[in-house]
Parts: C-alpha cells; structure tokens; sequence
C-alpha cells in the first residue's frame, strides 16, 4: 500500500512512500504513462528512470540505511499485482529480520 501524494517526480514518473507497516522505509517509482511492465519502458524514458532512482535514495537517506533492495515484479506468476510499471525502492539495514537476504533468497525460498 502506498500513501496518496507523490514524494516528488519528473515529466515520465513519479514517486510514492509506502504505508505498509511491514515495509515503512520503501518507495514506488511508478510510470505516469500506462504501460504493463518495465519491459515496455521507452529508452527516453530509462534516462528520466535514473533521475528518480537518485531521487529516492535521497528520500530514503533520512533512514540511514545500510543498503537497498530494488525490485520489479512482472507477470502473475512472478507476483505482479498490478499490472502497470513500478519500481519497488526498499532501504534495508543491518540488524533487520532478513538482513544479507536479497532478492535471490526470495526466489530460491
């Protein structure tokens, strides 16, 4: 779940905190155009895809956190919900739960 105003963004995308209470210290980079998945992602668009990246390291930086996990679900079966690009930014920290557990740990699991 993420929150209702925009954290910030540029003409391509925009960006969203999350309200999850499982995830409080992650963001969304979500495309203003539809398209389904990042596959779809004009390469114009990329270029503007980097500007939000950097943008929402900043965000997250108040956190102090120890590293990132970023993450894109495409398709059902990969756990895509909804079917429109987002980019999940999720500060991760040293001492948290799955601490040294990346995205590989997920797909093995």
């Amino acid at each position: 779940m993420l929150a209702d105003a925009p954290l910030g963004g540029n003409d391509t995308f925009y960006m969203l905190a999350s309200i999850d209470p499982e995830m409080p210290h992650a963001v969304m980079i979500i495309l203003r155009r539809h398209a389904e998945d990042p596959f779809d992602i004009w390469p114009e668009e990329w270029v503007e895809l980097g500007e939000m990246l950097v943008m929402a390291k900043a965000h997250l930086a108040s956190y102090d956190p120890d590293g990132f996990t970023l993450g894109w679900n495409v398709g059902a079966v990969a756990g895509q919900h909804v079917f429109h690009v987002h980019l999940h930014v999720v500060a991760r920290f040293a001492g948290e739960r799955n601490a040294g557990k990346g995205i590989r740990a997920v797909i093995r699991g």
